[in-house]
């Protein structure tokens, strides 16, 4: 007994300077994920996080014990459930995420697993003689016999995604040597700073979060603007406005300020600023009339030639 309450002891240890020393946690599903695996994604991580595993029972003995001086740890406890593990890390998350994901292992169908996606047999010649014809009918595979072997005519849907594989449907699999399956470690939720999110947030781009910040800040703006309730967004609008009505204000009144003095010449005196503007556009009547006497001049020259069509009074 001793010895399993010391190793316990070292676990909640080691448990508690990871959650000290990191501030991301990535809580990992590892069904059907080999010690080999594991291994390789140790080695894949080393220097950039360390993965943990161990009992739920233990993990979940150890964080309780570490919420009296961390209540943020109760976060992880709802999520401490089924085949996990932990990976702690200090790194950007989404290469982090993207690391653990890569490691995968091609696998053979086994009878009463649950297929994670769906499986189907390819159309072609699968090199079986003729009398294994009946299994194939069996499981509804459309085939013929050709050049001695039995051929699948059409490709067939074997097994549906989440549907548990059959014996059957296992060994014929495993007669045309497919391994329908790839196992890996799925990452089930991610822990950072006393929050925990799903790993899909990690797929958000930054132009997204942008232009959903962008989208609240209109949104919030206008409803402090229709209901004349001063916010950070609105403040701006709201001088802005404020200060359209001094100017109108001041435009019907005999008030005014330094600012306001040119508006006001300028709508009493419109023809006065106006004088600028026909100067540039002055010069293109004339320059258009002196343009058409050339263009009269050039077309009846180009008249005369064709008239003359080149040749002479006599020829």
């Amino acid at each position: 007994m001793g010895g399993k309450s010391g190793t316990k002891a070292v676990y909640f240890d080691k448990l508690k300077g990871l959650l000290d020393e990191y501030k991301s946690v990535f809580i990992v599903g590892v069904d059907n994920v080999s010690s080999q695996q594991m291994h390789e994604i140790r080695a894949t991580l080393r220097g950039e996080a360390v993965v943990l595993m161990g009992k739920n029972t233990m993990v979940r003995r150890a964080v309780k014990g570490f919420i009296t001086d961390f209540p943020e740890y109760e976060k992880l406890l709802p999520h401490i459930k089924g085949n996990v593990g932990f990976i702690f890390t200090n790194g950007e998350l989404k290469e982090i995420r993207d690391k653990i994901l890569a490691n995968k292992v091609a696998a053979p169908a086994r009878a009463g697993a649950v297929a994670p996606i769906d499986v189907w047999v390819p159309a072609g010649n699968t090199g079986m003689e003729p009398g294994k014809t009946s299994f194939f009918q069996a499981l509804g595979v459309p085939t013929k016999i050709a050049r001695g072997t039995i051929e699948i005519t059409s490709d067939l849907k074997l097994v549906e995604k989440d549907a548990k594989v059959g014996a059957s449907e296992a060994t014929l699999l495993n007669m045309l040597n497919i391994s329908p399956f790839s196992y890996g470690m799925k990452v089930e939720q991610v822990y950072e700073e006393g929050q925990t999110f799903p790993p899909s947030v990690l797929d958000i781009e930054e132009s997204q979060l942008l232009k959903a910040l962008t989208s609240a800040i209109a949104t919030i703006t206008t409803i402090s603007l229709a209901t004349n309730y001063p916010t950070l967004p609105s403040v701006l609008h709201s001088l802005i406005n404020g200060y359209k009505k001094a100017l109108a204000v001041a435009v019907e009144t005999d008030y005014s300020w330094e600012g306001i003095e040119e508006l006001k010449d300028r709508i009493a005196n419109p023809d006065a600023y106006a004088a600028a503007a026909p100067a540039a556009s002055a010069d293109a009547p004339a320059a258009a009339a002196d343009a058409a006497p050339a263009e009269e001049e050039k077309k009846e020259e180009e008249e005369d030639e064709d008239e003359d069509m080149g040749f002479g009074l006599f020829d």
